[in-house]
Protein backbone atom coordinates (compact mmCIF):
# COMPACT_ATOMS: atom_id res chain seq x y z
CA UNK A 1 0.00 0.00 0.00
CA UNK A 2 1.03 3.10 -1.09
CA UNK A 3 0.23 6.52 0.92
CA UNK A 4 0.67 10.28 0.11
CA UNK A 5 2.41 12.07 3.01
CA UNK A 6 2.96 14.85 0.53
CA UNK A 7 1.42 17.67 1.85
CA UNK A 8 -0.08 16.28 5.85
CA UNK A 9 1.26 17.72 8.97
CA UNK A 10 3.19 16.32 11.28
CA UNK A 11 3.38 16.93 14.80
CA UNK A 12 5.72 16.43 17.50
CA UNK A 13 5.33 14.80 20.65
CA UNK A 14 4.47 17.24 23.64
CA UNK A 15 6.81 14.98 25.83
CA UNK A 16 9.73 16.54 23.61
CA UNK A 17 10.66 19.40 25.36
CA UNK A 18 11.22 21.48 22.28
CA UNK A 19 15.34 20.69 23.24
CA UNK A 20 15.70 18.83 19.54
CA UNK A 21 16.20 15.70 21.00
CA UNK A 22 15.20 12.26 19.61
CA UNK A 23 12.14 12.59 18.70
CA UNK A 24 8.93 11.32 16.29
CA UNK A 25 6.78 13.73 14.45
CA UNK A 26 2.53 11.97 13.51
CA UNK A 27 0.67 13.07 10.93
CA UNK A 28 -3.34 12.99 12.03
CA UNK A 29 -6.31 13.12 9.41
CA UNK A 30 -5.54 8.80 8.18
CA UNK A 31 -8.14 6.62 9.99
CA UNK A 32 -6.70 3.93 9.61
CA UNK A 33 -3.35 4.13 9.36
CA UNK A 34 -0.56 6.31 11.87
CA UNK A 35 2.65 7.71 9.79
CA UNK A 36 5.33 8.39 12.15
CA UNK A 37 8.81 9.72 11.10
CA UNK A 38 11.71 11.03 12.28
CA UNK A 39 12.18 14.51 13.70
CA UNK A 40 15.70 14.77 13.09
CA UNK A 41 15.28 13.92 9.44
CA UNK A 42 11.62 15.10 8.43
CA UNK A 43 12.47 14.38 4.48
CA UNK A 44 13.46 10.90 5.08
CA UNK A 45 11.79 8.06 5.50
CA UNK A 46 8.28 7.29 7.33
CA UNK A 47 6.51 4.47 8.74
CA UNK A 48 3.08 3.69 8.74
CA UNK A 49 1.20 1.72 11.17
CA UNK A 50 -2.37 0.16 11.45
CA UNK A 51 -4.30 2.53 13.99
CA UNK A 52 -4.91 -0.17 16.73
CA UNK A 53 -1.15 -1.11 16.59
CA UNK A 54 0.13 2.53 17.19
CA UNK A 55 -2.54 2.30 20.02
CA UNK A 56 -1.14 -1.14 21.45
CA UNK A 57 2.32 0.36 21.32
CA UNK A 58 1.63 3.88 22.92
CA UNK A 59 -0.38 2.08 25.65
CA UNK A 60 2.23 -0.33 26.06
CA UNK A 61 4.80 2.64 26.82
CA UNK A 62 2.38 4.51 29.01
CA UNK A 63 1.98 1.31 30.90
CA UNK A 64 5.95 0.58 31.12
CA UNK A 65 6.25 -2.55 29.07
CA UNK A 66 9.47 -0.95 27.34
CA UNK A 67 12.56 -0.56 28.89
CA UNK A 68 13.31 3.15 29.31
CA UNK A 69 17.03 2.34 28.83
CA UNK A 70 16.96 0.43 25.17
Amino acid sequence: MTVDLTDVTWRKSSFSGGNGGNCIEVADGFPSLMPVRDSKDPDGPALVFPTDAWSAFVAGIKSGDFPADC
